[in-house]
């Protein structure tokens, strides 16, 4: 008599939908006062310059302007520069 269950149906996963996760802008482009510009799991983009950071690691603009994404120090930083 077996001791164990059969291995079928009841182990086999289920396929998740993907997150949406990356950029949603590119440098240079013109955005708009509180647009997403980039979905992230940790902090691979850092926030610069009239961006801020949502709780889940989002980032959004807080002024409309260009984006611009640059490094200091070794790291990305995406900022956004108003428009005049």
């Amino acid at each position: 008599m077996a001791h164990k269950k059969a291995a079928g149906k009841l182990n086999i996963q289920t396929r998740t939908p993907g997150k949406r996760l990356g950029l949603k802008v590119a440098d240079g482009q013109l955005v708009n006062a509180g647009e997403v510009l980039m979905r992230q799991r940790g902090t691979k983009l850092r926030a610069g310059n009239n961006v801020k950071v949502g709780r889940d690691h989002t980032l959004y603009s807080v002024l409309s302007g260009k984006v611009k994404i640059q490094q200091k120090l070794g790291r990305n930083h995406l900022s956004i520069v108003p428009e005049k």
